[in-house]
């Protein structure tokens, strides 16, 4: 397994987008805008860290949570992957950094990746994951859940 750049400059309160595929720089630009847009019925400010450098291209969802392990703010983290720059509706891939290790026990690490350690999320979904799994107001598992009952396998946002 490679090591990739430390993440610097994130503030602790704005998502993690990693982006680990760069065939297609338009795709990309449409992903990001979509993810700068503002949210929710308030139409909040988005908050996001970019990572976009070309050192994480083809990451594995293993090294990046190996380069994201040191941030204890940080619940969630976003990939920008082939699947998400390919789909038209621009799915990214959510993954939980919650280690294995950090559960009282293994049924506990079992209940809260019970539809996996991943899922689906549009751009517009993004936001509240992260801002609803930062402050412990949802769990991982219940936007997996969520997730998992959609036709495509996608959260699609409240």
């Amino acid at each position: 397994m490679r090591a990739l750049p430390a993440v610097t400059g994130r503030d602790e309160f704005d998502a993690l987008v990693a982006r680990i595929d760069y065939l297609d720089d338009q795709a990309w630009q449409d992903v990001a805008a979509a993810l700068t847009e503002p949210w929710g019925d308030r139409q909040y400010e988005a908050h996001v860290h970019f990572i976009d450098d070309p050192a994480w291209a083809g990451a594995t969802v293993d090294e990046v949570l190996t380069a994201v392990c040191g941030d204890d703010n940080l619940a969630v983290v976003f990939l920008a992957d082939r699947t998400t720059m390919q789909a038209e509706s621009h799915p990214l891939l959510a993954v939980t950094t919650l280690p294995r290790e950090e559960c009282v026990d293994e049924g506990d690490y079992e209940h809260l990746t019970e539809f996996g350690r991943d899922f689906r999320t549009i751009p517009a979904g993004l936001h509240d994951v992260h801002a609803n799994l930062s402050i412990g107001n949802l769990g991982f598992e219940e936007y997996a859940a969520w997730a998992h009952d959609d036709p495509e396998g996608i959260y699609r946002s409240f």
